[in-house]
C-alpha cells in the first residue's frame, strides 16, 4: 500500500469519526439551581400597582393588558385577555423570570410561589389561576396573587417577574400562548 493512499484512508476514517461527533446528540442541559439563599418574605412592597401587557407567544393571536394592585393578602390581577379558544378554560400562572423573548415565552422559566418565594416544584390541579374565555374568546380576568408584593424586591415581589396565559387548543393543552412583564409604571 503506498504511503499516498494509506494517508487518504487515514484521512477518511478521521473525518467519518469527527461527522459522528457532530451528529451525536447533546446532553440535556442541566436543570435550574437555586444557587443563592431565597429572599426574605415581605408583607408589603414600595408600589400599590404594575402592568403586564401581555402579547402573543408559540405562534397565537392572544394579547391583553393586565392591572396588577396591592392588595391585604396579596396582589389582585384585573383585566382582560382576547384571542383565546371561545368558551375556553385556560390559566394565567405567575413565573420566575420577567422575559418573554422566546418564540414561545420559555424564557419566562418555570412557575413562581410568592407564597414562599421560590419556584413551583409540585404539580398543580390546574384551578389556580383559572380564566375562562366566553364566546368571542375574550377573559375577564380578576384573581389574587396570595402572599405577592409590588416592588422592594423581597423574595415575594412579583415586579418584573412574567404573567402567562396557557392555552386551552385541543393538542396543546398547558402551551404558552401569551407572555408578559410585570412593571411598574
Amino acid at each position: 500500500m503506498s504511503a499516498f493512499r494509506f494517508r487518504h484512508i487515514c484521512l477518511t476514517f478521521g473525518l467519518v469519526a469527527l461527522a459522528g461527533c457532530a451528529s451525536a446528540p447533546r446532553p440535556a442541559p442541566a436543570p435550574p439551581t437555586q444557587d443563592t439563599a431565597p429572599l426574605p418574605l415581605a408583607t408589603s412592597g414600595s408600589a400599590r400597582s404594575a402592568v403586564a401587557n401581555l402579547a402573543s407567544a408559540s405562534g397565537t393571536l392572544v394579547s391583553g393588558r393586565l392591572v396588577l394592585q396591592a392588595d391585604t393578602g396579596g396582589v389582585r390581577v384585573r383585566g382582560e385577555v382576547g384571542g383565546l379558544v371561545r368558551n375556553g378554560t385556560h390559566n394565567l400562572r405567575l413565573h420566575a423570570r420577567g422575559d418573554c423573548s422566546a418564540v414561545d415565552a420559555t424564557s419566562a422559566g418555570g412557575e413562581f410561589d410568592p407564597l414562599r418565594g421560590v419556584l413551583v416544584r409540585e404539580p398543580d390541579s390546574g384551578e389556580r389561576g383559572r380564566i375562562v374565555a366566553d364566546a368571542r374568546g375574550v377573559a375577564t380576568v380578576d384573581l389574587m396573587l396570595p402572599g405577592a408584593v409590588l416592588g422592594g424586591g423581597a423574595g415575594n415581589d412579583v415586579a418584573g417577574r412574567a404573567l402567562l396565559v396557557l392555552g386551552a387548543t385541543p393538542g396543546a393543552i398547558g402551551a404558552r400562548v401569551a407572555c408578559g412583564v410585570i412593571q411598574i409604571p
